[in-house]
């Protein structure tokens, strides 16, 4: 699986304190490891984000992102429930 990170996304990591960067790190590691892995609770988005898929990266924390290919993903946006959809 190869990754790709979108301005917003790579914006919106940058003002998360150094813990909640580790977490998202680890988490796209697993992602990219096993995108089907259950701690990630992936599924496809809806609405307004119709094509867009949402992994979990513990608690609130949210990873928005869309496939490119069968084998390239592109991340594009991170935050917390209520800062992505609201």
């Amino acid at each position: 699986m190869i990754a790709d990170y979108s301005r917003q996304f790579i914006k919106q990591f940058r003002k998360l304190d150094t813990k909640t960067q580790l977490k998202v790190k680890k988490h796209i590691a697993l992602f990219m490891k096993n995108p089907h892995a259950a701690k990630l609770r992936c599924h496809a988005l809806t609405g307004e984000y119709s094509g867009n898929y949402s992994i979990s990266a513990g608690g609130d924390l949210r990873l928005h992102f869309r496939y490119l290919s069968s084998d390239t993903v592109i991340f594009t946006a991170v935050g917390s429930h209520a800062q992505l959809y609201n």
